[in-house]
């Protein structure tokens, strides 16, 4: 009996056992599965937090960054306003100095009563001697020629560019021709006689010279050997270039000039050198004037400025100018070309009046000058017409007949 009792017992047994491990299997399981989630939530969490750090740590970045910029700039907007304190402080302390020198120089009522006086008698003194120098051109060069009508023209070569210059030299007994092509160069080309100048199989060619300096627009003039020329890149100075051996004798800053082209139809040319009777000028346009011509007297020798006169004349749509017995005739005509007419003329002799005066036409053809210099032996216009070499005859008579007229 109890051996059959003891096999049930241990069957029985086996099975308790058994059921005891299925259920604490299924109870392991259950707390593996909740805490594999629990795991997950907090992985997830620990990411959203990276996260968050990453984005906190990228904005403190760019904040210091910001930060950083705007002490930069304070520094050195504190280094500007240190150095413009510091600069204020100057001039402050000059300001200072300054008057306290001008309490100690202020001189007492008399004193300035005096120097008024003697301001006065100085202002007198220079009206004297400005008015001697004129009457000075008027008596000791007397002249009472004028231009009545310009007869005819003669197209005498085309060469060198569109803008330039040719002359003669109006000293007596002088028949050299010189051309200088373009409104910037430093070459100068003489031929010995207006035939050779034509002739182009000449057994004579031109001479070139090279200048010492670049010359500017086209108002140049030979006068006794010497060319007279604007020194380029410079608003007003004249050189005097002895021809001889290219060399500068001489020099002179013109007061006033080189501020405005002289003819607003030539914007390359600046100041307008010009011969006549009377001796060598020099032209130029004044802003403070409304734009209008200046004639100014030099002395041939020194360069030296012995008058200078305003005019009424402007230098809107004028092309050229040149003088006749101190008389000065200024051409005009459109930007595109046209007819030349003289419209304006100036007089330092007051003899004659612009406004008593016709216009005067150039013979019937279109042009557009870049230079016109007279030649008072010759009594003839020099001309450069877009490349051609031009030659004007001009009738003149007694200003008083003029003025009569």
């Amino acid at each position: 009996m109890s051996s059959k009792v003891l096999p049930i017992l241990f069957i029985s047994l086996c099975l308790t056992v058994g059921s005891i491990w299925s259920q604490g299997s299924a109870q392991d399981n259950f707390i593996l599965q909740y805490l594999e989630r629990r795991l997950a939530q907090m992985e997830e969490r620990l990411n959203i937090c990276e996260q968050n750090t990453v984005g906190i740590t990228q904005k403190t970045y760019d904040l210091s960054s910001d930060i950083r910029g705007y002490l930069s700039t304070l520094s050195v907007l504190r280094s500007e306003v240190k150095s413009q304190v510091d600069s204020v402080s100057v001039r402050v302390d000059r300001v200072e100095r300054e008057l306290e020198y001008l309490e100690n120089k202020i001189p007492i009522q008399s004193n300035i009563e005096m120097e008024e006086a003697l301001l006065e008698q100085q202002i007198k003194a220079a009206e004297l001697d400005q008015q001697q120098k004129k009457a000075r051109i008027k008596i000791e060069r007397d002249c009472n020629t004028a231009l009545s009508q310009i007869k005819s023209l003669k197209i005498v070569k085309k060469t060198g560019d569109a803008y330039g210059c040719w002359f003669k030299d109006p000293s007596e007994g002088s028949a050299k021709v010189y051309l200088l092509s373009g409104i910037r160069n430093s070459t100068l080309l003489e031929y010995a006689s207006l035939h050779s100048f034509t002739e182009r199989t000449t057994a004579l060619p031109a001479k070139v010279l090279q200048l010492p300096f670049h010359w500017q627009g086209t108002g140049h003039v030979v006068y006794n050997g010497f060319l007279y020329y604007h020194k380029a890149d410079t608003p007003n100075q004249i050189l005097k270039v002895d021809l001889l051996n290219g060399t500068v004798v001489d020099n002179m800053l013109l007061p006033g000039g080189g501020r405005l082209p002289v003819y607003s139809l030539n914007p390359n040319t600046y100041l307008d050198l010009a011969v006549d009777e009377l001796g060598l000028w020099v032209i130029h346009a004044d802003p403070e004037y409304g734009g209008n011509l200046i004639i100014t007297k030099l002395d041939k020798g020194s360069l030296a400025v012995e008058y200078t006169w305003d005019t009424q004349c402007r230098s809107r749509d004028a092309e050229g100018a040149f003088l006749i017995c101190g008389a000065l005739y200024v051409v005009y005509n459109t930007r595109y070309g046209g007819r030349s007419t003289i419209q304006c003329l100036f007089d330092i002799h007051d003899t004659i009046h612009s406004d008593e005066s016709p216009v005067m036409f150039f013979p019937k053809r279109y042009t557009s000058h870049s230079s016109i210099h007279y030649h008072p032996g010759e009594k003839q216009l020099y001309a450069w017409d877009d490349g051609y070499q031009t030659i004007y005859k001009v009738e003149t008579q007694r200003n008083d007949q003029v003025a009569v007229e």
